[in-house]
């Protein structure tokens, strides 16, 4: 069973927390900008992010919009395209790590500050040193240490860097070439900024050998990582081959082994997910087009539970 979880407003790439008793989801906000579809996401113009919330059965609680918690006005550095969010609690505050272009058409990932999860989140005048692409998940680790997943292919700027450094000419990899990883980084204490150089997130097969380019379960977009049992589980997109793939590791670094798909494809070019626990069950939130379908490529909510035998690894 699958649940549409918002009709009222076109939101996608949900990130999904539990806080105290509640159920939080913080998704972009897809406008309809009369832009023509592109592949480098320029159609999708959206400017601000709301917070969702509920309580009890996600299949069927009424769910509840907190409003605006950051618009790209209120970010000094950031120009256009607030892409996907997330957010991570220490010690009674919440940290909303946002992607957004900056006035250079760069992607790069900022930093807002709340002392509620419903917000309304504090901007940082400057982006996170060092940071590039988009797509931030953010995860805490039993011991604290707070680590951000980032990156995407195509519109969201990947291919742009090597080494986490920008090239003269973005380049993809092709064929029987290692696929084009995401990266994790350890946040400072005060969540402001990354502790370290980004290092690559690296899916290998049944031979431990990484994914290749042309493979059809490589990372695309949407980093996500949860931890099960003692392990470490990180979920992602595909994009253009519209799968939503895990894996599975022993270290928030890595290396990950691909275990199979959690979401066959769906309406529209791609999708963007968070799994989180909560009632004692394990729950896949995503978007997909309908139902905007293939004229506006507008996107909507969706829940569904998932099997906990997945991530028995």
């Amino acid at each position: 069973m699958q649940r549409y979880l918002f009709p009222s407003d076109y939101m996608a790439d949900p990130s999904v927390h539990v806080f105290g008793d509640r159920l939080y989801i913080y998704p972009s906000h897809d406008r309809d900008s009369g832009e023509a579809f592109d592949d480098d996401g320029g159609h999708f113009q959206m400017r601000d992010y709301h917070v969702l919330s509920l309580q009890g059965d996600p299949l069927t609680a009424d769910v509840t919009d907190h409003g605006v918690i950051l618009d790209v006005d209120d970010v000094p550095w950031a120009e256009k395209q607030m892409w996907d969010n997330d957010v991570v609690e220490k010690n009674g505050q919440y940290y909303l790590v946002f992607s957004a272009k900056d006035y250079n058409g760069l992607f790069r990932l900022g930093v807002a500050v709340a002392d509620r999860p419903e917000g309304p989140f504090r901007p940082q005048a400057d982006p996170i040193r060092g940071s590039y692409s988009i797509d931030p998940c953010l995860f805490k680790d039993d011991d604290g240490q707070i680590y951000c997943y980032f990156g995407g292919l195509w519109g969201g700027q990947l291919q742009r860097y090597a080494d986490n450094k920008a090239l003269k000419a973005e380049r993809l990899p092709e064929g029987d070439e290692p696929a084009l990883p995401s990266r994790v980084v350890r946040m400072t204490d005060d969540v402001l900024q990354f502790a370290e150089a980004p290092r690559p997130v690296v899916i290998v097969d049944e031979n431990g050998n990484p994914l290749k380019a042309n493979d059809p379960h490589r990372f695309f977009e949407a980093s996500w990582m949860h931890k099960a049992d003692g392990k470490y589980f990180f979920s992602y997109s595909t994009g253009d081959s519209h799968l939503l793939c895990l894996a599975v590791g022993t270290s928030p670094y890595g290396p990950f082994r691909f275990l199979g798909e959690l979401l066959q494809p769906v309406v529209g070019w791609t999708t963007h997910h968070s799994i989180v626990r909560y009632a004692d069950r394990w729950w896949l939130f995503h978007h997909d087009c309908v139902p905007s379908n293939d004229t506006t490529w507008l996107r909507s909510l969706k829940v569904k539970e998932l099997d906990p035998s997945l991530f028995e690894g």
